[in-house]
């Protein structure tokens, strides 16, 4: 009999289904809008969140980078949405889930269409565009890229305006006509406001403005702020004690029969800067070995692989990245529901041979080809409740 000692052993990767897959269907942002619109009445939207009860006028402040964990560790920088802690979810006291990768570009399109990222198309920050081989930043939306094709969905504003809802988006004028704002959060009127405290006058007016309204705004800052200095920094706590004030404001100018509802499209994490926790692609020969292009960001990574090269990838990136990341092919990741419940074929070929998710408070960074990105503190995108669980708070008039 071979006696075994501790040096022969090799830890397992972490297995592909325990990843916490988000709540699709019952209760991620994918599902906020279509509940609000069916209760509204608009044809062909279902209550997913059935904890909600209907309002005549609705509008959703979301607030990027602003995650349940981040919020509840800052009650006294927070006191207003602290207090609403317990109404979230409908009362339940309970989060949403932002859906993965709960990066914004993603998040932002389950908002506005409805539909988890598997449907709707933008399954990461950057994607392989499967008719030119090139990565396209979903964000910043760069290499162009016609909007129609790659979201081709209606979305949820559009749906309501056409069903006489009267649907408004309040935000930075700089959004006005960026092709995510069309993909993601068009239909019925635009209004720009350079100011938060301009935004929520402007969103209690559009809400008063029919009997059925809903209304979308959005605050960037504490997003920003968690990014360069971290989300327990100064700056970052400031920003926090700010949109604050706004949800306050806004809350005090609702007009009658009008749910306010606060949520994020993901939450945060700070990761330290050293090489336990910055693992660097562009300096790993054994993470780029067979790798064409690499896409998503630090803690959501989408990998492509050369022609022929998929199964060494992924076996090459378990076997180094697996205790601290969950790591899986496309058709694994798929199986396991990370991006929704169904992919469309023109989404399948976006989706990376291999995807890996960070379990830990480690970063796969791109030091060479990446060097903004790899320098932010804090970050986001993976499954942990730290990035995916958002608040869903509620004021009523």
């Amino acid at each position: 009999m071979v006696q075994h000692t501790a040096w022969d052993t090799h830890p397992e990767p972490l297995p592909v289904d325990s990843a916490p897959v988000p709540e699709y269907g019952s209760g991620s942002l994918a599902d906020l809008l279509p509940t609000l619109a069916a209760g509204l009445g608009v044809p062909g939207m279902t209550a997913g969140i059935t904890e909600l009860t209907p309002a005549d006028r609705n509008c959703v402040f979301l607030i990027d980078g602003l995650g349940w964990e981040q919020l509840r560790a800052h009650p006294d920088d927070a006191p207003f949405l602290s207090s609403l802690l317990d109404s979230s979810r409908g009362g339940t006291g309970r989060p949403i889930t932002a859906g993965y990768p709960a990066t914004t570009a993603t998040s932002l399109a389950s908002v506005g269409t409805g539909l988890p990222p598997g449907a709707h198309g933008l399954p990461g920050y950057t994607v392989r565009d499967p008719a030119t081989g090139a990565l396209m930043n979903q964000l910043r939306w760069q290499p162009w890229t016609a909007p129609g094709p790659w979201q081709p969905y209606p979305t949820v504003f559009g749906l309501a305006h056409e069903a006489g809802v009267h649907a408004a988006q309040v935000s930075s004028p700089t959004f006005a006509n960026t092709p995510l704002t069309k993909v993601a959060l068009s239909g019925g009127e635009f209004h720009g406001r350079l100011s938060g405290e301009d935004r929520m006058a402007c969103a209690a007016q559009q809400l008063a403005r029919a009997d059925r309204a809903l209304v979308y705004t959005y605050y960037a800052e504490v997003d920003g702020a968690g990014h360069r200095f971290g989300v327990d920094s100064d700056t970052w706590r400031g920003q926090l004690a700010h949109v604050d004030r706004l949800v306050q404001r806004l809350a005090e100018q609702l007009p009658p029969r009008s749910a306010l509802y606060v949520t994020a499209d993901h939450g945060m994490v700070d990761v330290a800067f050293d090489e336990d926790h910055r693992i660097d692609f562009d300096e790993d020969w054994e993470l780029k070995a067979g790798v064409a292009l690499l896409g998503g960001e630090g803690r959501a990574r989408h990998v492509y692989a050369v022609p022929g090269a998929q199964s060494d990838v992924l076996t090459c990136w378990r076997e180094v990245l697996g205790e601290q990341f969950w790591v899986a092919s496309r058709d694994q990741a798929i199986e396991a529901g990370w991006f929704g419940p169904r992919i469309d074929d023109r989404v399948y070929g976006r989706i990376g041979d291999v995807v890996a998710a960070a379990r830990d408070d480690v970063l796969l960074i791109a030091s060479e080809r990446e060097p903004k990105e790899s320098a932010m503190v804090g970050n986001h995108g993976s499954m942990t409740p730290a990035e995916q669980l958002v608040p869903l708070l509620e004021v009523r008039s």
